[in-house]
C-alpha cells in the first residue's frame, strides 16, 4: 500500500527493492540472535559501506554517491523493517546523525579524516549531545571546553549516546562560552583514544537492545584545536540544523516499522484459529486492521510531505515536528494493537511482536520528545 506521494521516482523504488533484498537476506534472519546478544556484528558497518549505503547524501570525493536525501529516506524506511530497532538505530546513526554535521560544517581535512572512513564503514561515529541533566534542553548542557594553547580541554559527561560504546569518534556538543547560554555552544570532533575520554558503561535498555548506548565521561580531555567543527559558539545552530534530518529519519523509520508490524500481524491472524475459524475472519479484527492501515497511511503522507519540503530546500520546522510526532506515536499504537491481536502469544518473548512493541516506544522520546515537538509547532503558529 506504499504511496510515494509524488516524492519517489522509479529509480528510488528500484533502490528500495535492492535495500529490501539485503534486509531480508542479511539482517532479518539474525535480528533475534543479535537482540539476545545485545549487539550486532561490527562487520555490518563495512558491509553497508561496500554497498554504498553509508554515503548516499555525501560527495563522491569523500567516497559517497551524492545520490541525495531521498535515497537515504528509502534506506531508512526499509532498514526499519529488519526486525530489530537496535540494528536499524546503530547503522542509521552512522549515516544520519554522526556524519551529517561533519559533511555540513567540517573542513576538507576533517572530512577526509572522519567522514571518508565513516562512509566506508571503517570508522564508527556517534553524536554526543544528551547529558544526565540536559536532554531536550540543549542550551542547558554542562560539558565545557576551555581553549588552552593548541588544545580544547573538555570536562563533563554524556548519556544515552547511540554507538557511544563502540564508536571511534564522537561529534561532541560542548559549552565554549558558558555565560552566553545557547549562543556559547560549539562542536568538537573527539577521537575515542584521546586521554581523558572514557566510556563509563553500556546502558541497559527496554528496546533497541542490539545497539550500544553509552555513558561517556571527559576528564581534562585534551582535544586538538583544529578539531573544532565549524565556527566557535555556533554549535546550537549546527545542532538544530542536524535535528531536522534526524527527526525526519525517525518518522520514516516509524513508517517502515509500523508497516512491517502490521504485515506480520496480518499473517498471524490469518493462520491463528479460534472458535473454529481464523482470527482474521472476525469483523472486529478486519476493522482493527483497516484502522491501523488508515493510521499508517495518514502518518506516511504527512511524513512524505515534510520530506518533499526538506528535499526542496525548505526549513520545514513545523511540518517536520508534526511528522516526527504523528509517525512515532502511530507506530506505538500499531505495535500495541498488533500485540493485542496476538493474545497471550504477544506477551511471550518467542514472538517478534514483543520486541517491536518495546522498540516502538523510543520513537516519541528520541530526537526530541512529542512534547517538544508540540512546543515547536506552537511557536511556528505564533503562540
Amino acid at each position: 500500500m506504499n504511496s510515494g506521494f509524488g516524492v519517489f521516482a522509479e529509480e528510488h523504488e528500484a533502490f528500495r527493492r535492492t535495500v529490501r533484498a539485503v534486509v531480508e537476506k542479511e539482517l532479518k534472519p539474525f535480528a533475534a540472535q543479535w537482540e539476545e546478544a545485545e549487539e550486532f556484528p561490527l562487520s555490518l558497518y563495512k558491509r553497508f559501506g561496500e554497498l554504498g549505503f553509508l554515503g548516499l547524501k555525501y560527495p563522491e570525493e569523500y567516497g559517497g554517491t551524492n545520490a541525495g536525501h531521498l535515497y537515504e529516506a528509502v534506506l531508512t524506511e526499509e532498514l526499519s523493517k529488519c526486525g530489530s530497532g537496535g540494528v536499524a538505530a546503530g547503522l542509521g546513526a552512522q549515516f544520519t546523525i554522526s556524519t551529517g554535521p561533519i559533511h555540513l560544517f567540517g573542513t576538507d581535512e576533517q572530512k577526509r579524516r572522519y567522514l571518508a572512513p565513516a562512509i566506508k564503514g571503517e570508522k564508527i561515529g556517534a553524536l554526543g549531545i544528551t547529558e544526565p541533566n540536559a536532554g531536550s534542553d540543549v542550551a542547558g548542557l554542562l560539558t565545557t571546553a576551555r581553549l588552552a594553547g593548541d588544545h580544547w580541554v573538555v570536562n563533563g559527561s554524556k548519556t544515552y549516546i547511540t554507538n557511544g560504546v563502540r564508536c571511534d569518534f564522537v561529534v561532541l556538543a560542548v559549552k565554549t562560552n558558558p555565560d552566553k547560554g545557547h549562543k556559547g555552544l560549539s562542536m568538537l570532533l573527539v577521537d575515542k583514544n584521546t586521554p581523558g575520554f572514557t566510556v563509563n558503561k553500556k546502558l541497559k535498555k527496554l528496546g533497541w537492545r542490539a545497539s550500544d548506548t553509552g555513558e561517556l565521561f571527559f576528564d581534562d580531555c585534551k582535544v586538538p584545536k583544529e578539531n573544532l567543527l565549524g565556527v566557535v559558539d555556533q554549535g546550537f545552530f549546527q545542532i538544530m540544523g542536524n535535528f531536522q534530518w534526524e527527526r525526519l529519519s525517525l518518522a520514516l523509520g516509524a513508517i517502515g516499522a509500523a508497516e512491517d508490524i502490521i504485515e506480520n500481524a496480518v499473517r498471524y491472524v490469518k493462520d491463528r484459529k479460534v472458535f473454529g475459524q481464523a482470527v482474521a475472519s472476525f469483523q472486529l479484527t478486519r476493522h482493527k486492521i483497516a484502522d491501523m492501515y488508515t493510521d499508517l497511511e495518514a502518518a506516511r503522507q504527512l511524513t512524505y510531505h515534510a520530506l518533499k519540503l526538506h528535499d526542496a530546500g525548505e526549513y520545514a520546522l513545523a511540518q517536520t515536528a508534526m511528522a516526527k510526532k504523528v509517525a512515532t506515536e502511530m507506530c506505538c499504537r500499531v505495535a500495541d494493537q498488533c500485540l493485542q491481536l496476538h493474545g497471550g502469544a504477544g506477551y511471550m518473548m518467542e514472538y517478534d511482536i514483543q520486541r517491536h512493541w518495546r522498540d516502538a516506544r523510543l520513537g516519541p522520546i528520541g530526537g526530541g520528545t512529542s512534547e517538544i515537538m508540540n512546543e515547536i509547532i506552537a511557536k511556528q503558529l505564533g503562540l
